[in-house]
């Protein structure tokens, strides 16, 4: 089984990571970003409650 399966680290990194100010961004970019941020915050939210609903019921 491989090692990096489940190396949460870049996923932390994608929603921690510090503004660089070398990096080009405009609106689209921005709002691209949110939006995917959004969907992983509510997939991970929509997990929960089924493995809340799997172990409790």
């Amino acid at each position: 089984m491989r090692k990096d399966l489940f190396n949460l680290g870049p996923v932390f990194g994608y929603f921690f990571r510090k503004n660089d100010p070398t990096r080009h961004t405009n609106f689209n970019l921005r709002t691209m970003h949110f939006i995917n941020k959004l969907s992983m915050a509510m997939f991970l939210v929509g997990f929960l409650v089924l493995l809340y609903r799997w172990f409790l019921r």
